[in-house]
Formats: C-alpha cells, sequence, structure tokens
C-alpha cells in the first residue's frame, strides 16, 4: 500500500483534531475530540491534568480508523502542532508532578530578583528593566520554584505540551525549535537554548538538565513507540516530524511563505504574522517567535483576548441568537454575519479599542478596553460591527510596526481561526486594510501547516516552496471596497490611532483607584 498520506495532531485549546492530508493539501480524513480548556481551582488560574490531552490524541487518533476513514498502513508520517506556552512539569519517571499550567494562566510572581550585573545596569540605562521584571513575574517557571519549591526539586523535565506530547508518542525528551514559544530560556535569534551568560539565565533559572534536546522543524523527533501505537492505532516505528507551534504553523498552512504576505488570526489570540529571514524584535525585547521553516522568524504582533470578545459578546448580548442557533443546531457565529450587515461601515462612529486585557509595551499593562461614540441611534448590530472592526484596526497598527521594523511593505492578506469563516468578517478586514483578504482552502490552517512540516521531513518535497506551493491553495478572495476603505482610513487615523494616548492619564488613574489591572 502507497504511504502518501501525512498525520497532523493539532491540540488546541478547546478540542484535539487528528487530520489527515494527501501531498495536495486535501483534508482526507478528521476526528475532533473536545477538552476543557482548563480548570480553575480559584480565580485566575487556569490547569488542566496532562492525562486529558494524552488521553484526547489517543482517542482523536484512533478515531479516524472508524468506518475505515483512512488506513494507517498508508500514513506515511506524522507531526503534532499545539498551543502554545502550556507548561508540564514530568518526574524520573515521566509522570506528570502536577496539573500542567495553561497559556491562559494569569498568575504572577511579584517581586523577582532583579537582574543583576551588566545586564541590569545596561536595562536601567535603556528603560527596559520594567519590561524583564515583568517577564520574570509572568514565568511560571519562577512561581513553582516560590510557591511549591518541592515540585520543583523533584522536576526532571520542564516541558511545553508539545514536548509532553512528543514524549508520549515516542519516549524522548524532545521537542522542536519551533515550539518554543513562553517563559524560557531559549534564544530566539539563535534558536537555542540561551548560554549562561545571557540575561535570560538570570530572569528564569531552569538548568538545561530540565529542557528537552531541540530538534528544528520538518527534522525527525522519534518513532512512535510500540505503547503508543497500541493506545492510538498507529503503526510502531512511525516517523514522528518536528513541526512548530499552532500559530506558526498557521502560518504556512495559509500559505504565507513569503515576507510580504501576512497571516491574521482570528482566534482567541488575535494575532498578525509575517515570516522574515532575519531576526526583528517589533518591540524592544519582545522577539519573533520561530517559524514553522527552520531558521526562520514569525514577527507577530498579539491581541491577547481577540476573538474571545466574539464569546463576551454572545455571553452578554446575544441570547436570542444564542436560542435561535440551539434550535437551529448550528453555531451562533453563522447568524452574526446578519448583525454586521445591519450596520455600516465605521458603525456609525461607534470605535471600539480592543484592550480587553493589558500588555506589555504597547499597549501597556494599565491597558483597558474602550468604546467611544455612543448615540441614541446605536444597536447590537453596531456594537458587534465595532468589535470586529476593532480588532481590524488594532492589527492593521500591528502591520504597520512591522513594516515599519522589517521595511516590507504587506501586498496581501491571508486569514485563518474562526473569523474567518464569516463573510462579512472578511470584507471588513479587506476595507479596513485596504488589501486583498482570502483564506486558506481549508479551515484547518495550523493542522495543514503541520503536515508540510512532514511533508518536507519526510522527503516528500524537496523543501518548502515546492510544499507550500503544492499543499496550499487559496480560497475565496475579498477585494477592498475603496469607499468603505475610505471611511475606515479616516477613523483609524484620525481617531483610533489618537484613542491609547488621550485615554492612557485616564488608564492609570483608574488603575490608581481601583487597583485593576494590578500593578508589579
Amino acid at each position: 500500500m502507497a504511504k502518501d498520506l501525512i498525520l497532523a495532531v493539532d491540540n488546541g485549546t478547546q478540542s484535539v483534531r487528528a487530520l489527515v492530508f494527501d501531498l495536495d493539501g486535501r483534508l482526507v480524513a478528521k476526528s475532533r475530540v473536545p477538552i476543557d480548556p482548563y480548570q480553575a481551582s480559584q480565580p485566575g488560574l487556569a490547569e488542566q491534568d496532562p492525562q486529558v490531552f494524552w488521553d484526547a490524541v489517543c482517542q482523536a487518533v484512533r478515531g479516524l480508523w472508524v468506518d475505515k476513514m483512512v488506513n494507517p498502513e498508508s500514513i506515511a508520517g506524522m507531526a503534532l502542532t499545539t498551543q502554545r506556552s502550556t507548561m508540564i512539569n514530568l518526574d524520573a519517571d515521566g509522570q506528570p508532578l502536577r496539573p500542567a499550567i495553561v497559556w491562559l494562566d494569569q498568575r504572577r510572581t511579584p517581586g523577582v530578583k532583579p537582574i543583576g550585573g551588566l545586564w541590569g545596569l545596561a536595562f536601567a540605562l535603556s528603560g527596559m528593566s520594567g519590561t524583564v521584571a515583568y517577564l520574570q513575574a509572568e514565568a511560571e517557571a519562577n512561581w513553582l520554584r516560590r510557591y511549591q519549591p518541592e515540585i520543583w526539586a523533584q522536576t526532571h523535565k520542564y516541558l511545553f505540551l508539545s514536548g509532553y506530547l512528543t514524549y508520549c508518542f515516542t519516549g524522548r525528551y524532545a521537542d522542536s525549535v519551533g515550539c518554543q514559544v513562553g517563559y524560557l530560556p531559549f534564544d530566539y535569534k539563535k534558536l537555542r537554548w540561551s548560554s549562561k551568560w545571557d540575561w535570560k539565565r538570570q530572569a528564569v533559572p531552569v538548568d538545561d538538565g530540565l529542557l528537552p534536546e531541540l530538534v528544528p522543524p520538518a527534522g525527525l523527533l522519534g518513532e512512535v513507540t510500540p505503547e503508543a501505537a497500541a493506545a492510538t492505532g498507529l503503526p510502531a516505528g512511525l516517523p514522528v516530524i518536528a513541526a512548530a507551534a499552532d500559530k506558526a504553523c498557521e502560518v504556512i498552512g495559509a500559505g504565507c511563505l513569503q515576507s510580504d504576505i501576512a497571516c491574521l488570526s482570528y482566534g482567541t489570540t488575535a494575532t498578525i504574522n509575517t515570516t522574515h529571514e532575519k531576526y526583528i524584535e517589533v518591540i524592544p525585547l519582545i522577539p519573533p517567535y520561530p517559524a514553522a521553516v527552520p531558521g526562520r522568524y514569525s514577527m507577530e504582533v498579539q491581541i491577547y483576548r481577540g476573538y474571545w470578545m466574539v464569546s463576551w459578546f454572545t455571553r452578554e448580548f446575544a441570547q436570542d441568537e444564542t436560542r435561535l442557533a440551539q434550535a437551529r443546531d448550528i453555531p451562533v457565529e453563522d447568524l452574526f454575519d446578519d448583525l454586521v450587515n445591519a450596520a455600516p461601515p465605521g458603525s456609525l462612529g461607534l470605535v471600539l479599542q480592543p484592550y480587553w486585557s493589558p500588555g506589555l509595551k504597547f499597549p501597556g499593562p494599565e491597558a483597558k478596553g474602550a468604546i467611544i461614540g455612543f448615540g441614541d441611534v446605536h444597536t447590537r448590530a453596531h456594537l458587534y460591527r465595532s468589535i470586529l472592526e476593532g480588532l481590524a484596526y488594532g492589527l492593521r497598527e500591528g502591520a504597520e510596526r512591522s513594516v515599519k521594523r522589517s521595511h516590507v511593505p504587506i501586498r496581501s492578506i491571508r486569514v485563518a481561526g474562526g473569523g474567518s469563516q464569516s463573510p462579512a468578517a472578511m470584507q471588513l478586514t479587506a476595507d479596513i486594510f485596504g488589501l486583498p483578504v482570502s483564506r486558506p482552502h481549508v479551515y484547518e490552517a495550523s493542522g495543514l501547516g503541520a503536515a508540510i512540516d512532514a511533508a518536507v521531513g519526510l522527503g516528500l518535497y524537496p523543501d518548502f516552496a515546492a510544499a507550500v506551493g503544492a499543499m496550499t491553495h487559496m480560497g475565496e478572495i475579498f477585494e477592498p471596497n475603496l469607499a468603505n476603505h475610505r471611511i475606515y482610513d479616516n477613523l483609524y487615523r484620525r481617531v483610533y490611532k489618537k484613542m491609547y494616548s488621550r485615554l492612557r492619564p485616564l488608564y492609570e488613574k483608574i488603575r490608581d483607584i481601583t487597583g485593576y489591572p494590578p500593578a508589579d
């Protein structure tokens, strides 16, 4: 039997998908298993039993063989892509010592010892001490060392979710370079663990012995063990190829290999990414992340709450649509395009700033969300449209910052993630950016990106240009409406871009009075 299919396992925040692609990028089979995103023992914490992830992966893969959707013997190899920045402590037997700390977790470690020596002096002189202190407070390892020292003392390996699942599949403590997005002593420029002289070793002191071996994207992580084969139904010895984190895989799965094609992700965290051969920091000390292509960087700007705001709107303002969607057995978001189309471009001057969660440098930690321009004409439709417009404004601002740093203009945009399924959101995005916008031919862009890594690693394509060219295809293209673009361009330049600087002093006063968001 010909081995001409590729398995991609995508462990997202709310589900695990086992996806089988052919060499033309067609989705041949799919099995999805929902998971609880996290458990919270107290407000702000987000944890999950690591076994939940592995059990869901096994169930999803086994689901492919039901009704003989695909024959496991036709699989040439597999790759993993996962949610980013979810951390797991393993003991010497490879067993979890505590629940995983999920990326949505908000715990912080105040009062971490500042960086000293020449690095500390350099940060003080450059005004970056606050940024470094923020990164130290965010690092899960620093929290574990302080508040659960007994767990830290027993930790044999400290892994991202991708590294944990790689261990479950292969029995090796290895992980892809492309999955290193989080608070570990990783050298983002050299794409390896930091040297002992790097300031990150002071900021997040994690010994090399606790960290996995790093393998570049398209490299061999290992082979499926007999134990993993029994749990999943995969052939023992199947090659496991290094891919990258979900956002990085989404970028190449959307066909954004050139630096002038931007990938917007309308997911829980909304992002704009461009792929570059040079290391470029959009914001000082905030690095570009490893791309799903070895030796390249994914320049990313995030809006942390992103399309979570659609969930917020659904919960607070869309009870009627929710009941109707339940009656029709469809996703409630399918009904929201009617809301978008019920309001004109620009929402009659209702302008939203999407800082529902504070940032690090821009927006700063004092930031809050804002909606201005209310009048008696405004309805839920205007509010919903303003949410989508505000997210697109924020991503356009991120694009402009990236272009200013890279000197590479963006000529077209691909959109992935849940929001890409809305034609109204796609058209609105094209109108705000003034650029053609398209979506990938398959919704599962991150899984396709992982499959592309596997295809190159298995030698099924000679390089990434060939693999991306053959396996990615543009879906529907949305051209900008120039009349709408003029409205949006005026609102963006004359209103939206001025909001943060004008409101920042008030945000700081709110924080001083209420204590929210908390200052370090």
